[in-house]
């Protein structure tokens, strides 16, 4: 079992920036892509961004291509969401989430594990 534990999520103005942390639990991380994603309320669940278990090869989806940027510390086991240049259409829970491969996946499952979300809300 991983535990995904989601930090730095909260209001924000338009324009302006956030950035997410997620920190895994166990030794296995190094090995594990991972993914971010978001819920707006009545939609489907989406893929924002995904990285591989060495960090050198990075997906994002069109609507946050050039504003997100995610990353990843593997010996801190941790894995980050930069989000600048926030939209109020950006506003969702945001959940982290870990594969059981070392390669990236635009799916949601494609991703075993999950973290407890966190809403961003960006206001106009």
């Amino acid at each position: 079992q991983v535990q995904l534990v989601e930090s730095g999520g909260g209001l924000v103005q338009a324009g302006g920036s956030l950035s997410l942390s997620c920190a895994a639990s166990g030794r296995t991380f190094s090995s594990r892509a991972m993914g971010w994603f978001r819920q707006a309320p009545g939609k489907e669940r989406e893929f924002v961004a995904t990285i591989s278990s060495f960090g050198g090869r990075t997906y994002y989806s069109d609507s946050v291509k050039g504003r997100f940027t995610i990353s990843r510390d593997n010996a801190k086991n941790t894995v980050y969401l930069q989000m600048n240049s926030l939209k109020p259409e950006d506003t969702a829970v945001y959940y982290c989430a870990a594969r059981d491969s070392n390669w990236d996946s635009f799916e949601v499952k494609g991703y075993a594990y999950w973290g407890q979300g966190t809403q961003v809300t960006v206001s106009s």
